[in-house]
């Protein structure tokens, strides 16, 4: 009897769990909405098509940087007695920068010009010998035509006058050698002075008054300093090669600076690059990215004209306006925003209500034959994949086939299938993707209301 007893509570007690599992599953279930609606609705989350304007955009982060910047390396080695400026200094053209010690490169120039002296004279001399020997042949010559003297004798001054002529002709070649060593050292010794190349700021410094230099004739040389248009500034930053192809010269850009927060400036891509950036070659990492430099147009660190900015930007992309003048440093962190194209009045929904559907596949789930393939195993492939969107259809969902274009980062135009006022499904994102069928019955969901204690 005891076994009985414990055989019928265990029993009873698998039974009552069972029991227990499912008042939970369907509470669970009643939760989600899967129980408890009479029409089996699927709670989605709608939306509306919107006739909007839609800009795509492209991001991008880098480094600010002036647009004209001259690097300024001596031509000639040797100890700097000069530096009258600092870092930061303005400059104009033609200003003294730095003078490297001449000694070495006068005494080269005085020793130039004492080779040239003693080529002319060498080449004065050469020259008398020659009318020297000129006049000995014409002699010879006289006596030669009359036979007083042998043809030997008249070959042999013939002979001496050539000589004459080519020493004479080499004394003039070494003369023009001199001349140009002497112009080759003047050179030299006037690179000891250098000037700044443009009007500008020196941006760096690298140097201290009595630093030896190396000039650029010995391999790369030392970059001494360098001179900058800070007025003039631009962003380089590096875009991806996905989002290249839709950035464009002459694109207009919001630019962010992480030294002025909450503030955006204009700009305008300038500049693209042709070959591309290669980071992590030949690894999985591997990134392809193309260099773009915009260039920023609200007046910064010094005044200067921008005439003709408003003409370039178009105040409905870029609802941006500077009110205290930035001091932009080389070498600050920015992101931009360039507006590669711009539809107005176009039909948009948001982008999450866009999904991707096999059309073979639905096909054949409604009784149809499917187009396929074979792949290399012999299995069929089928796959016919489309743009769709769901709309609301009389408390169904119909599928919509639809043709996209460009977007912004909350909306997508949508070309054909929808028009303005239509609900589109947004959401939950696992049955827009894949569980909702065609003319599944749908229901919004409604919005939790959150009470506020008083």
């Amino acid at each position: 009897m005891a076994k009985k007893k414990n055989a019928t509570k265990r029993i009873l007690y698998i039974v009552g769990a069972l029991v227990g599992l499912i008042i939970i599953v369907g509470l669970v279930a009643t939760k989600t909405g899967i129980l408890g609606k009479s029409d089996g609705a699927v709670q989605v989350e709608l939306g509306d098509v919107e006739i909007r304007t839609v800009t795509q955009i492209v991001t991008a982060s880098g480094k600010i940087q002036p647009e004209v910047e001259v690097k300024i390396s001596p031509d000639v080695s040797g100890e700097i007695v000069a530096l009258p400026i600092v870092e930061g200094d303005q400059v104009r053209r033609g200003q003294l920068l730095a003078r490297i010690k001449p000694d070495f490169y006068q005494a080269q120039v005085d020793q130039a010009e004492a080779s040239v002296l003693q080529a002319k004279a060498s080449e004065a001399q050469r020259r008398a010998d020659m009318l020297q020997a000129e006049s000995d042949h014409k002699r010879q010559t006289s006596l030669y035509d009359s036979g007083a003297i042998s043809i030997s004798a008249f070959e042999t001054s013939e002979n001496r006058f050539e000589t004459a002529k080519a020493q004479l002709e080499s004394a003039e070649y070494n003369v023009q050698i001199t001349q140009a060593r002497l112009k080759e050292s003047t050179e030299n010794l006037s690179k000891t002075t250098i000037y700044a190349p443009i009007d500008g700021t020196i941006s760096i410094l690298a140097v201290e008054l009595g630093e030896r230099v190396v000039g650029t004739s010995q391999m790369t040389g030392t970059e001494m300093m360098r001179v900058a248009k800070l007025n003039q500034m631009e962003l380089e930053v590096d875009v991806n090669e996905n989002e290249i192809v839709n950035v464009a010269l002459g694109d207009t850009a919001a630019v962010e600076v992480d030294a002025y927060p909450n503030r955006q400036f204009k700009g305008v891509v300038t500049e693209i690059a042709n070959s591309a950036r290669v980071l992590g070659q030949g690894t999985q990492e591997q990134i392809t990215n193309f260099l773009v430099k915009i260039r920023i147009l609200d007046p910064h660190n010094v005044s200067f004209d921008t005439t003709g900015a408003d003409d370039i930007i178009d105040n409905n992309e870029v609802p941006v306006s500077s009110t205290k003048m930035p001091n932009f440093r080389p070498g600050m962190s920015g992101t931009v925003d360039v507006f590669t194209h711009t539809v107005a009045g176009a039909t948009a929904v948001p982008i999450q209500a866009v999904t991707v559907r096999d059309f073979s596949r639905i096909k054949k789930e409604n009784g149809g034959t499917a187009d396929s393939t074979a792949n290399a195993n012999g299995d069929k492939v089928e796959e016919d994949l489309r743009r769709v969107v769901f709309v609301l259809d009389n408390g169904k969902a119909r599928m919509v086939e639809v043709e996209t274009g460009i977007t912004d980062a909350t909306h997508i135009v949508v070309l054909s299938g929808v028009s303005s006022g239509d609900k589109v499904v947004l959401g939950p994102y696992r049955a827009v993707s894949n569980t909702l069928r065609p003319n599944d019955l749908i229901e919004e969901q409604k919005k939790p209301t959150i009470k506020l204690d008083q």
